[in-house]
């Protein structure tokens, strides 16, 4: 079993190889994030231990750049920071598993071993309408080759329509899908579906996510009305 481990601090990478290699894994080291994309491409990984504080590019770039290009390789994140929003960062990326320094090097070697269980799990494929390409793997969206940045919710929005294109979506299934329970304004969607298509469409000159009236939403790729 061949392992990354990234990590920037050389006591913690001298622990990390001498036990990991008495448990049976070859061990790769690296410093910076730069190289963690060189070598990933270059070699076969069962398993990558990442930390998120890496100079160069941080290991949340990092994963993510790796999500991008197909590298599915599991990831485990390993970081000094804690709190249940650095961990929901990290594993939106695209990591696999998080753990928090300090940690139990025994729990790591246990996490590490049911990630190579696991192995490289076939990720959800990308979907394309048009020129319009939204990754759920990545969590990345792209016009073209033009990433448009957008915000979690928006996100989760923008994949469930793209997940029923052609068909009509009505607010009430948006919602229930992306907010689960709410007892709020179901207007809200109508929030959301404007902020994205002034991401998707506005500067893109494209028309795609369509209002039925009276029905709710159906995502199809058209140019925009001149």
């Amino acid at each position: 079993m061949r392992i990354l481990v990234a990590e920037d601090d050389p006591r913690l990478v001298g622990l990390l190889r001498r036990g990991l290699q008495g448990e049976g894994f070859v061990v790769d080291t690296v410093g910076n994030g730069p190289r963690v994309l060189e070598l990933v491409q270059e070699n076969e990984y069962d398993v990558v231990v990442l930390d998120i504080m890496l100079p160069g590019m941080n290991g949340l770039r990092v994963c993510a750049r790796m999500r991008e290009a197909r590298i599915w390789v599991p990831v485990l994140m390993l970081t000094a920071k804690n709190g249940e929003y650095d961990e929901a960062e990290g594993l939106d990326t695209g990591a696999d598993d998080y753990v928090t320094k300090p940690f139990s090097y025994v729990a790591l070697v246990a996490r590490l071993r049911a990630l190579v269980r696991r192995g490289q799990r076939e990720r959800p494929a990308a979907i394309e309408l048009g020129d319009l390409r939204v990754d759920p793997a990545a969590r990345r969206c792209y016009r073209g080759q033009v990433p448009v940045p957008l915000t979690a919710r928006e996100f989760a929005v923008l994949w469930y329509l793209a997940s029923r294109r052609g068909e009509v979506v009505s607010k009430t299934e948006v919602l229930e899908h992306v907010w689960g329970d709410f007892d709020g304004d179901v207007n809200v969607v109508e929030v959301y579906v404007s902020a994205l298509r002034k991401k998707i469409d506005n500067p893109f000159q494209r028309r795609t996510i369509h209002t039925v009236r009276g029905a709710g939403y159906r995502l199809e790729d058209q140019p925009a009305r001149s």
